[in-house]
């Protein structure tokens, strides 16, 4: 059974590459590379050679941290197991922790000190508990890039320390970002702007937050800076107000001033020039009810799995309407939020993205006597 509904004004999930027209109060961004994109749509708000392939150093360990919380997420892997540190782990140059060979760390802590401080020997550390060694985690980075449509990322290394060849570009950053900003733990260490890491055997770590935005701007609670001298000044940081969240990224710039000046220079174009409209919330009734047979209750509620919102420019009234597609195939018994459809998503009749509908409430099946009951007083 398919059912439609139009609502006004619809955009959930769209693939990052919707590009809005060029405005003149587009800000200017001194770097080689830079994109701008909302959290709940990936629609794009600004872009500068977002596709070319370029180093971007340390922001891969977006995709590092990303692997950590899906093994967990999916019970490969424990935040409270102790994870033992090789001698390649503690060997890294750059960033780090100054982790010590043989000893053991909970995973929450490596995991933590890689969000905040970045630390290249924490990354192979969880790289090799989560494949066994780094070069097997890098595959699993670059499979999870390709699932993910990072059409221009290769990488060598979970660090983004220099090793050829590797490469991604702002857009796939952005997206990256953005599947890991789904992780609601993740902010419990991207917020931090200091904190000391102890060790077992008793020495302690002073980690500072790399991304300073997180003190000084508005909003900003997460993201990842990098640097090289063959990759410049990176930063990618996300930052919310109100039920708007963004993305920016920028790579290449020529100073750590400039990346820093350059994402605030894109959050407050965005933050100042769009909006994001919810349509539907998460977990709340969508209006529509589907129809069950064998059933106690004749029409359950359903409800979207995710947000559906509408990111455009303020003032504007784009041409969109979103269709409600409910499975009327689904027998009961069946509990509450088992999938029970789709929200069909369209913008001037080109469908978007869609969302899974779910049962807001259990399905029981009629007994055998209730069946009876029922098929007695339909046939009186």
């Amino acid at each position: 059974m398919i059912l439609s509904a139009a609502l006004a004004g619809v955009l959930l999930l769209a693939p990052i590459g919707t590009r809005y027209a060029a405005r003149a109060e587009e800000p200017l961004v001194s770097c080689k590379a830079a994109y701008l994109s909302d959290f709940d749509s990936g629609t794009e708000a600004y872009a500068l050679h977002e596709t070319e392939r370029l180093p971007i150093a340390s922001m891969c360990k977006i995709m590092t941290l990303l692997l950590g919380f899906e093994a967990a997420e999916e019970g490969e892997l424990s935040y409270d197991e102790m994870i033992p540190v090789s001698e390649n782990a503690s060997g890294m140059g750059g960033s780090q922790v100054f982790l010590g060979s043989g000893l053991s760390y909970p995973a929450e802590e490596l995991m933590k000190s890689i969000a905040v401080c970045s630390a290249n020997d924490s990354c192979v550390a969880l790289a090799e508990r989560i494949a066994g060694s780094e070069s097997l985690f890098v595959e699993k980075m670059n499979e999870r890039a390709r699932e993910l449509g990072a059409e221009n990322t290769l990488f060598a290394n979970c660090t983004g320390l220099p090793k050829e060849p590797q490469y991604s570009c702002a857009k796939d950053v952005a997206l990256m970002l953005r599947e890991l900003l789904k992780h609601q733990k993740y902010f419990e260490f991207s917020r931090v702007w200091f904190e000391d890491f102890r060790h077992p055997d008793g020495r302690t770590t002073s980690m500072t937050n790399t991304n300073k935005l997180i003190r000084f701007y508005d909003g900003c609670d997460g993201g990842k800076t990098g640097f090289t001298n063959q990759a410049g000044f990176c930063l990618a940081a996300t930052a919310k107000r109100g039920e708007m969240r963004l993305i920016s990224v920028v790579i290449g710039a020529e100073s750590s001033a400039a990346r820093f000046e350059g994402v605030k220079s894109l959050l407050n174009y965005a933050f100042a020039a769009f909006e994001s409209r919810k349509l539907l919330e998460a977990g709340a009734p969508i209006g529509e009810r589907l129809a069950v047979r064998g059933c106690k209750q004749r029409e359950i509620e359903v409800c979207a799995e995710t947000p559906l919102a509408l990111f455009c420019r303020k003032g504007e009234e784009p041409d969109a309407d979103v269709e409600i597609r409910l499975d009327g195939s689904v027998k009961p018994p069946f509990g509450k939020g088992t999938p029970v459809g789709e929200a069909v998503l369209y913008r001037s009749g080109v469908e978007v993205a869609r969302c899974r509908l779910l049962a807001a409430e259990a399905a029981e099946k009629f007994s055998w006597g209730e069946a009876y009951r029922e098929i007695a007083s339909k046939w009186n």
